[in-house]
């Protein structure tokens, strides 16, 4: 999977050592440069637009965020409790499979409840009032993604309901629909898809009142056509007559964290090997399950430089990062960082093997203010355990 994002901005000028190692740092000013994008595309387009929490969840930035945007999307019980305390505005969820004992809770908690299947709806009905706000995933049978794991609409896929099964029935109590086929993609995909979705829930218009479309826009990325996909949202709800709702999560921290790691050992196995305390399984474990090579900070061309293959302290033989192209060779103690790690990279981190986690600091690279939001000791590893 390509690399879509890896500029180093700011991070250019950040020296490595201001923090321990390994720590993710984020940059609030980068952070509130891409909420101002998105504020902008949603005050001329007419769209609401969320933060999609399973992408980034840092807490500490749930007022900035509350600045710029319509609330957060969540993914269940936990992410809508976080949402309730920390963020502003509307909390839309969403999960493939709610659970009868989390239901009056998520209810309560949720402005809009959005369900995987209208069996799960009909099953769950009990806890429905009538102010609850229901949605309806469905899969619009439409293949957009590059890499099939990460497709929503790959065959055979658990996540909507197949839009060719849609009846009239399945909606009654329904308000909106919500569908996702992107992942780190530009506007033509979702143009795509709404004109192969389109024809197919037509009918349904006038008894909705909103549509989701869902995540994957790259709507901060220097190159994503806004312009079209502002006239383009401008014209589905003048057709459509409904509320629009975006919930990208990766252009909220585009380009706006890195994590920082330490080289602990080198040696030759035909190339050079370095182990660091970054681990690809712990630490950013798509790399592994895309898979994808981050971009490092600094790094030189292929063929470049010093060639070093990267991995990490862990037991797994696939704990391999990427091969990388140093100035000098690379020695035991020498920082790096990778760049565009502020997404999922901070969400999916483990205690696998005891491995500790990265601290995590909030930096403004505005005024150069530095601090550490959290940092995790080994209780964290004990604690999960028994």
């Amino acid at each position: 999977m390509e690399t879509k994002a890896g500029d180093p901005g700011a991070f250019a000028r950040f020296d490595l050592k201001r923090v321990p190692s390994p720590a993710f740092v984020v940059d609030e000013a980068a952070i509130r440069r891409n909420l101002a994008i998105l504020a902008d595309v949603k005050a001329r387009s007419g769209a609401k637009i969320l933060c999609a929490m399973k992408a980034f969840s840092m807490w500490s930035l749930a007022p900035v965020i509350g600045e710029y945007l319509d609330g957060v999307c969540s993914s269940g019980l936990w992410e809508s409790r976080l949402a309730r305390d920390y963020y502003k505005g509307e909390i839309a969820t969403y999960c493939a499979g709610y659970k009868a004992a989390d239901m009056a809770e998520i209810v309560e908690i949720s402005d809009h409840v959005i369900f995987n299947s209208p069996s799960q709806h009909k099953r769950f009905g009990e806890f429905l009032n009538d102010s609850t706000d229901v949605g309806l995933r469905i899969n619009p049978e439409h293949a957009e993604g590059e890499v099939p794991k990460y497709d929503p609409c790959s065959p055979n896929s658990r996540l909507g309901f197949p839009v060719s099964q849609l009846k009239a029935e399945h909606l009654e109590g329904v308000s909106g629909l919500h569908f996702h086929t992107l992942c780190e993609q530009d506007f033509e995909p979702l143009k795509r898809t709404w004109e192969s979705l389109k024809p197919k829930i037509a009918p349904y218009f006038g008894q909705l009142k909103w549509i989701n479309f869902g995540g994957g826009h790259h709507i901060t990325r220097a190159d994503y056509q806004r312009e079209e996909l502002i006239a383009f949202i401008q014209s589905v709800r003048a057709e459509t007559g409904l509320d629009i709702y975006l919930e990208p999560g990766e252009a909220i921290a585009l380009d706006a964290g890195i994590l920082i790691g330490e080289i602990l050992d080198v040696f030759h196995n035909g190339m050079a090997v370095g182990i660091t305390d970054i681990s690809a399984t712990c630490h950013m474990p798509d790399v592994i399950e895309a898979p994808y090579r981050p971009a490092m900070l600094g790094e030189l061309p292929d063929g470049d430089g010093y060639f070093i293959r990267l991995g990490g302290p862990s037991c797994l033989a696939g704990d391999i990062i990427g091969d990388y192209g140093f100035p000098q060779p690379a020695e035991p103690g020498q920082r790096f960082a990778f760049l565009d790690q502020a997404h999922y990279s901070m969400v999916k981190t483990t205690t696998f093997n005891g491995v500790p986690l990265p601290s995590i600091w909030l930096w403004n690279s505005d005024t150069d203010e530095l601090r550490c939001v959290r940092e995790f000791g080994w209780e964290e590893f004990r604690d999960r355990l028994s």
